[in-house]
């Protein structure tokens, strides 16, 4: 295992993190895929089987952003059900050969950031749960408010947990219900835990995708030639040569057979309140999550940033990647011109070891550089899509002004974040937040800009619900503190991690 950083697997620069991502595929039974990566001599379910988990393999390096730590796939082949997972990214965990011993038309799979749990293969995912009346497998993307109480429940009537994750308590909730048959167990389940999830489920016999009732964390459906596919992000969908279909519905649960697709809802309906960092930037920017596309939502945040904070420059720069969308939306809305003025070094990842604060700070000048070619003698606008602590901002003005910059001019297309996230996003505690105790001038001298705005969570909103005007609602519970759900305080152990 890697370095830890601090009280867990802290990553060693200073972003929000998602961080999971959970992708299914299951494939009829007796139909041959075109281009399976071999054949069985008979043409019957092994060839469908090495591909079920080969496309899940290949929906996962697609889904890599949204969790560095570990990843795992399960199959099934309709009797048995397989499970391979570790720690490191997903080319870390998958050969040739252990993928290929994963045969079953149905497969589901995972790549994870810690948020609830430690950093450890036993917080690994897909869970599998074998009992007499079968087998089931989970996959989890989003975070349980009321984990304690279900866990401490669930022990007093025998269960045993080998995890510290509340995904594991998902899990033991479907298989002590499997009795009342799957449909039951799975409604039950659901309307039992409280908080965010995006759920892709799998038994011997079918996959099952659900989406918490609010859809705080993004889940959509998908069509293969010979089958279906969920993920969750429309880029996983796209990165297989599958259809997109649709997003799941928040509070939809669809069972996935040879029959083709069941929904149905579960429980009342409640406001739709999705995850406004999925566009802000979590989400790759080729994704579309509630038919809002991402990098448009992205340029219409820049757009909106320079009609509310205007300022004389002479260039235009994005912080890669996820603020380059919103820089280019800047530069077309202002007309000041738009430039290529930082370089991202695209191979530091998790593995960059970083023991010491200081170290991690520092990281930002390996991990980003400034072309001097550009900026030098220019004043310069530079465009970030949040920030956290402060410690990558401080580093980043000093980056440009090293490569010549007369002004520099910060920039943030997204509104202070001021309250941790309890629904899936590794979120430093509030003393941490550098706006939860400082203003928006004390903040901008903190960081030696000349100048600092931020996105108005008006403007943000508008930006996204321009892109699709039947958007009805987000989560602005870090910019606010008004969440979608009851959630506990910091002080009793349920606090994002």
């Amino acid at each position: 295992m890697k370095e830890l950083y601090e009280s867990g697997c802290m990553a060693a620069d200073d972003k929000l993190r998602d961080k999971c991502g959970v992708a299914g595929v299951y494939f009829n039974r007796g139909k041959a895929l075109a281009g399976a990566d071999d054949c069985a001599a008979d043409g019957t379910d092994e060839t469908a089987g090495a591909n079920a988990a080969t496309i899940v393999y290949y929906a996962l390096y697609s889904l890599q952003h949204r969790g560095q730590e570990s990843a795992g796939i399960a199959v099934s082949d309709g009797t048995d059900v397989k499970v391979h997972k570790d720690m490191g990214l997903v080319s870390d965990v998958f050969t040739a050969e252990n993928l290929a011993a994963l045969r079953g038309h149905i497969s589901i799979g995972h790549v994870r950031y810690a948020t609830a749990g430690g950093c450890t293969i036993d917080n690994a995912q897909p869970f599998v749960n074998r009992f007499k009346l079968g087998s089931v497998a989970v996959a989890h993307n989003g975070q349980l408010v009321n984990y304690e109480q279900i866990r401490e429940m669930l022990e007093e009537t025998g269960s045993t947990f080998n995890s510290t994750s509340d995904t594991e308590v998902i899990v033991k909730l479907i298989a002590k219900s499997y009795r009342k048959g799957l449909e039951r167990a799975l409604t039950d389940t659901i309307q039992m835990i409280k908080g965010s999830f995006a759920l892709c489920v799998m038994t011997e016999n079918c996959l099952i995708g659900a989406r918490d009732p609010n859809g705080i964390r993004p889940l959509c459906l998908g069509k293969l030639e010979n089958g279906w596919m969920l993920a969750s992000e429309s880029c996983a969908i796209d990165a297989v040569n599958g259809e997109f279909v649709r997003d799941i519905h928040p509070g939809e649960i669809v069972i996935i057979n040879d029959d083709g697709v069941l929904s149905f809802e579960f429980g009342e309906k409640t406001s739709k309140r999705s995850c406004i960092f999925e566009y802000v930037y979590f989400a790759r920017p080729d994704s579309i999550i509630d038919q809002i596309a991402v990098e448009e939502a992205r340029l219409r945040m820049g757009a909106m940033l320079a009609k509310e904070s205007p300022v004389p420059a002479d260039v235009v720069v994005g912080v890669p990647d996820s603020g380059l969308g919103a820089a280019l939306g800047y530069s077309r809305e202002s007309g000041v011109p738009y430039a290529m003025g930082i370089v991202k070094n695209k191979y530091i990842g998790r593995t960059f070891i970083a023991p010491t604060q200081k170290e991690r700070e520092n990281m930002v000048f390996v991990k980003l550089n400034a072309l001097k070619s550009e900026l030098s003698g220019k004043r310069v606008i530079v465009i970030d899509d949040s920030i956290v602590r402060g410690t990558t901002s401080r580093r980043l003005v000093q980056i440009v002004r090293r490569a010549g910059a007369r002004e520099v001019h910060f920039r943030v297309s997204s509104p202070p974040v001021k309250f941790p996230c309890y629904f899936g996003i590794d979120t430093p505690k509030r003393a941490e937040l550098i706006s939860s105790a400082h203003d928006e001038e004390e903040i901008c001298k903190e960081i030696g800009a000349d100048s600092l705005a931020f996105l108005s969570a008006d403007g943000m909103f508008e930006a996204c619900r321009s892109c699709n005007p039947a958007q009805y609602g987000f989560c602005k519970g870090c910019f606010t503190g008004e969440y979608p759900i009851s959630v506990p305080g910091e002080l009793n152990g349920i606090r994002t991690r």
